[in-house]
């Protein structure tokens, strides 16, 4: 449009007004580029350009679509009046012509122009007057996609306008170049975090998914704790940035359990499967030794009170033979009670004191016994499957995960990932672990956590070492760790008050 039909269809403006106009659409540009720079989701800027150029050259709506080169395709996340992503062959419309030529189309009427698709009116119940179509070009000057203005609120777009998008379309580029190069580094180390919580899985395949749902349980529950009205945390608020920190650092908050020996890590019972073994040959060895001393008894008897005694010798031993071999056959089913863990400490072992003076003499008359001192110290672990010193190696694998995450260089976002990790275990009362640290240097992320991990390792049905917790159940357990001073009875109230659990975690 030239400046002589501009001035016959428009009001015309003073110089001053027009000058005020250009500096009002130069300043806007100035702050969607500072909004722009600002942007790092792609879901986020591409509305905000859309928004902020059709205000600028003042026109009805505006698209945007990004060059794919690779399958020579236009594609839109965002489009007025269109839901989803939309894909159009280079080749078509008047988008992929400036595409493919980088030099802009402006048109009075759309449909003048044979490569205009009018079908998309159609779809969309439109009607397209006038197009500005500008490239985007990034800072090496390659075309990067396309900005389309549509209806000019004065009829047509003029020069200025042209050179507004332009300018527009320049930033847009750099900034949507910023943005996929965020989302692919989101990608990228979104798949770092998923190997290494594969990796931490495949040392314990038993433990599967305890990684992911505990993050799951934690989100929800620091988003739940936002929506509390009352308490101590009314005011607690986490930014979209944060509920990340709190996803990675559940997410890897058992990595350093690749650091802990393989046979303490999945140790399902008391005692090791060869040491099980060796006590179940010892009892074999003990009842064959109780029927050997039987028939020695029978021999000696018959010798001292003659053959006629037959008879009554036999019913004696027989008889004494049963108590013996019922007394070791109780005493082995005892020990594979006590063998099994708990999820509760437990007593009742006493009797295995007693049963440590059970015997037997192997082949060469040596006398043995049934139980050793070690069977019996770990036969009477009160509470699950190790033994203090198995238990203090376990408890390792939170420094071992702290180191690891350390050496990570986190962004700034994303820093106190390992600080929240290594807090995990740590108890309100001082009594957790690795650091027994108090509960004011604890942080709340980690508090949150604590629940969630303990919550799902009673629940998991997939621990051989134990039988899955029901729900309510382990919610009265961590009431009970919440009344002794070791849980957060504040955040506990709220994962259950919101019935976390329940609408986080998809029913197995």
């Amino acid at each position: 449009m030239d400046q002589d039909t501009d001035e016959a269809t428009a009001p015309s403006l003073s110089p001053l007004k027009v000058a005020l106009r250009r500096v009002d659409k130069l300043g806007s540009i100035l702050e969607v580029t500072k909004a722009m720079a600002a942007a790092r989701n792609l879901d986020t800027l591409l509305p905000l350009i859309l928004k902020e150029a059709a205000r600028v050259v003042e026109a009805e709506r505006c698209s945007l679509f990004i060059l794919d080169r690779q399958r020579d395709e236009l594609w839109s996340r965002v489009a007025q009046g269109t839901t989803g992503e939309i894909r159009v062959p280079l080749t078509q419309g008047i988008a992929g012509a400036v595409a493919r030529s980088g030099e802009l189309v402006n048109l009075r009427d759309a449909y003048d122009d044979p490569r205009f698709q009018r079908d998309w009116d159609t779809r969309n119940n439109f009607r397209t007057r006038s197009i500005l179509c500008v490239p985007m070009r990034d800072t090496r000057g390659e075309v990067t996609g396309v900005i389309q203005a549509l209806n000019a609120t004065d009829g047509a777009f003029d020069s200025e306008d042209e050179e507004l998008l332009l300018a527009i379309g320049g930033q847009a580029a750099q900034a949507i170049e910023n943005a996929m190069l965020h989302e692919e580094i989101n990608r990228l180390f979104e798949g770092f975090v998923q190997a290494s919580v594969m990796a931490i899985e495949s040392r314990d395949p038993t433990t599967a998914g305890h990684s992911g749902r505990v993050a799951t349980l934690t989100v929800a529950l620091a988003q739940a704790t936002e929506n509390t009205p009352r308490g101590p945390y009314r005011d607690t608020r986490f930014s979209s940035e944060q509920i990340q920190e709190i996803r990675y650092a559940s997410l890897l908050h058992d990595f350093g359990k690749i650091g802990v020996r393989e046979p303490v890590l999945v140790k399902a019972e008391k005692l090791y499967p060869h040491e099980l073994e060796l006590l179940r040959a010892r009892f074999d060895m003990a009842r064959k030794d109780r029927q050997l001393q039987s028939m020695s008894r029978r021999l000696d008897a018959v010798k001292v009170r003659g053959e006629r005694e037959l008879p009554a010798i036999e019913q004696e031993e027989n008889e004494r033979l049963t108590r013996e071999l019922k007394e070791l056959d109780e005493a082995i089913e005892f020990v594979l009670t006590c063998n099994r863990p708990t999820v509760l400490a437990q007593g009742g072992f006493e009797k295995l004191a007693s049963l440590g003076n059970l015997g037997f003499n192997d082949s060469r008359e040596r006398p043995q016994l049934l139980l050793t001192p070690n069977d019996v110290q770990v036969l009477s672990i009160p509470r699950g499957s190790l033994s203090a010193t198995e238990r203090r190696e376990i408890e390792s694998h939170v420094t071992h995960t702290f180191r690891f995450l350390s050496q990570i260089p986190w962004t700034r976002t994303l820093k106190r990932v390992p600080e929240i990790a290594y807090a995990h275990h740590e108890k309100l009362d001082g009594k957790g672990y690795p650091r027994s640290v108090a509960a004011d240097l604890i942080p709340v992320q980690s508090k949150m956590m604590a629940i969630s991990d303990i919550y799902d390792a009673l629940t998991a049905s997939d621990r051989p070492y134990k039988k899955a917790v029901p729900h309510d159940l382990a919610l009265d357990i961590l009431k009970k760790e919440a009344e002794g001073g070791q849980l957060d009875k504040t955040l506990l109230g709220i994962f259950i008050e919101a019935e976390v659990p329940k609408r986080s975690l998809k029913p197995t």
